[in-house]
C-alpha cells in the first residue's frame, strides 16, 4: 500500500531537485539531482577534532589545528555537515533569504542524520538554536536555525529551546565583515534569560552556517558563564578558504536585497 501510495503521488507531484529544479526519477535519501549532489563536499576526516575544520589534502588523520593548538575555545567540539559552496549554498539562499522554508526542513533532516551518526542519543539534553534579533526575526518572519534545529531535535528526541537564548541587541549583518569586525559586532549580542534551563546542561547549539565562528562562540561562551555543562556546535555548511580542486571557497554574498529580507 505503501508503495502504491507513493507511486501515486509521484505522478501527481514528480519530485524536483530542490536546487536546479531538475525532474528526479524518484524520491531519494537526498533531494538532490545527481549533478548538485556532485557538487556538494560533504566535510570528512582529516580534520581539526576540535573547531572540526577540514584540511586540504586528504590524507592524513585528524588532527589540531594551528588556531586550537595556540587558542582556547568556549565550547567542546564544532562540526559542520559540508562546504558552504554550490549546491548547499544556493539551498540555503532558497530557504534563508528567500523563504522556502520546505526546503529547511529537508535541509534540517540532512543535518539530524549526520548528527545522529557522530553522536550517541545521550549526547546531549538540549537542542539551541542561534536566537535572531526580534527586529531581523519580525523581517525575515522565521529563524532558519529554529526550523533546522527542530529536525534534529526530532531524531534525538529532545526539546528544542528557542526562548532561553536570546539575541538582545539588534547588529549590522555579518555578512562582509572580516573576522576582527564580526567578533566586536556580536560582543555582548546575547544573553540567557532563562538560567535554570541551562545549568547543568549538555547543549547541542544549532545554526545554518559557519563563516568565522564569531557568532557561534559568544553563543557558547555565554551559555558556558550560564553554567551549561557542556557546549557543542553543529552547522549544516561551514565557509572554508582554499579547500581542495571541488570549491570551499568563501562564497560571494546574498545580494543586498537578499541581505535585508
Amino acid at each position: 500500500m505503501h508503495q502504491i501510495l507513493a507511486g501515486i503521488v509521484d505522478l501527481l507531484f514528480p519530485p524536483r531537485c530542490l536546487t536546479c529544479g531538475a525532474l528526479l526519477e524518484e524520491h531519494g535519501p537526498r533531494p538532490f539531482c545527481s549533478p548538485c549532489t556532485a557538487e556538494i563536499v560533504f566535510i570528512r576526516s582529516p580534520l581539526c577534532p576540535r573547531c572540526g575544520i577540514p584540511f586540504p589534502s586528504t590524507a592524513g588523520e585528524d588532527h589540531l589545528c594551528g588556531e586550537c593548538l595556540v587558542a582556547s575555545r568556549p565550547y567542546d567540539v564544532m562540526r559542520s555537515v559540508g562546504v558552504y559552496d554550490k549546491t548547499l549554498l544556493a539551498a540555503i539562499h532558497l530557504f534563508k533569504y528567500r523563504g522556502k522554508t520546505e526546503i529547511g526542513r529537508v535541509l534540517g533532516r540532512m543535518m539530524a542524520d549526520f548528527a545522529a551518526s557522530a553522536w550517541p542519543p545521550e549526547a546531549f539534553d538540549l537542542i539551541l538554536p542561534v536566537p535572531l534579533h526580534k527586529k531581523r526575526l519580525r523581517n525575515r518572519g522565521f529563524n532558519q536555525a529554529v526550523i533546522l534545529g527542530r529536525e534534529i531535535a526530532k531524531r534525538f528526541a529532545l526539546p528544542l529551546d528557542f526562548s532561553s537564548l536570546r539575541r538582545e541587541v539588534g547588529t549590522d549583518p555579518q555578512v562582509g565583515l572580516g573576522r576582527k569586525d564580526r567578533r566586536t559586532n556580536v560582543r555582548g549580542a546575547f544573553a540567557v534569560r532563562r538560567p535554570e534551563r541551562i545549568r547543568g546542561r549538555k547543549i547541542l547549539l544549532v545554526d545554518d552556517v559557519c563563516t568565522t565562528g564569531s557568532t557561534l562562540n559568544e553563543c557558547a561562551a555565554v551559555l558556558l558563564r550560564a553554567e551549561a555543562k557542556t557546549v557543542t556546535l553543529l552547522t549544516l555548511a561551514r565557509a572554508v578558504h582554499n579547500f581542495g580542486s571541488k570549491g570551499g571557497t568563501v562564497p560571494p554574498p546574498p545580494s543586498e536585497d537578499e541581505r535585508h529580507e
